[in-house]
């Protein structure tokens, strides 16, 4: 029995029902050709986090295998089912697999996606322009420093830290959400003025960056039987926000800066696990 919503978070996907294995998969192809068609077949079943190909193990016939990773646990298991032992891009049938066993690596808290996959999951459901951002904030807050913070002794660097506020807009739901990013990074004083300019200008868009992730996790997209999406904002009491008529001043004392120093996760980083359904 198909769900009749499915709701979608801006994070990594971390259950590994959202994870099938292709295998089978023909010598005479070559990695990009197979990654280009498992990327074309499969996006069209829903949004995908990560698609990747490796070639077989030595001590096995010659050939590839693949992950593909859904956000969606109810879009890969119809993934699996209408491609288990079909060809699709080659000549020979493809083995299928649904992931059921949870990886204890995947336990802890999912991880932030990357703005880059923040963009991709809104374009795929909302469109691409389905949704902006603007900036309410952007703040050198390098005063603002821990009182505790010291660089080591004899050092020449400079603590530099910008603090972002970003609004994020789905007008066709009448959705509105902010987020809040800091970045920060020292700064070598002996290298002149210049490389502190180039410094700041890279922090600014880093806190950017990260407000914008911060705002889509408030996000969630729910994915409705007939193909329709719905989005809602969840919201955090205990957030207090700057209004926009503050004059650009970020009001630290009230935000937990610690919340929006998760860094993304990164594929080639995420365990993998071989344990299939083989019900099917």
């Amino acid at each position: 029995m198909e769900l009749e919503a499915d709701i979608l978070e801006f994070r990594v996907p971390t259950e590994n029902n959202k994870t099938i294995f292709i295998w089978d998969i023909q010598a005479s192809l070559s990695e990009s050709h197979i990654y280009e068609s498992l990327r074309s077949v499969y996006s069209a079943f829903g949004a995908l986090y990560l698609v990747k190909v490796c070639p077989n193990a030595s001590v096995v016939a010659p050939g590839f295998y693949a992950l593909v990773k859904f956000y969606s646990a109810a879009q890969a298991s119809k993934a699996q089912r209408a491609t288990d032992k079909q060809c699709l891009f080659q000549d020979a049938p493809l083995k299928v697999r649904l992931s059921t066993k949870q990886n204890p690596a995947f336990l802890s808290a999912a991880q932030s996606l990357s703005h880059a996959k923040c963009q991709d999951l809104a374009n795929h459901y909302l469109g691409y322009n389905g949704w902006s951002t603007h900036i309410i904030t952007v703040k050198d807050i390098s005063k603002c420093a821990d009182v505790g913070w010291s660089l080591d002794p004899g050092s020449q660097g400079e603590l530099l830290k910008y603090g972002c506020v970003m609004e994020l807009t789905v007008p066709q739901h009448g959705v509105t959400c902010r987020g809040v990013g800091v970045a920060e990074e020292v700064v070598d004083q002996e290298k002149g003025p210049e490389e502190k300019l180039w410094k700041r200008g890279k922090l600014m868009k880093r806190a950017r960056d990260k407000a914008v992730v911060a705002a889509f996790e408030k996000v969630l997209l729910i994915i409705l039987a007939n193909g329709k999406v719905a989005v809602e904002c969840r919201t955090d009491r205990e957030e207090i926000l700057p209004d926009e008529n503050v004059e650009g001043v970020i009001q630290v004392n009230d935000i937990s800066w610690s919340d929006f120093e998760v860094g993304s996760a990164e594929e080639d980083d995420l365990p993998w696990n071989f344990t299939t359904d083989d019900s099917h």
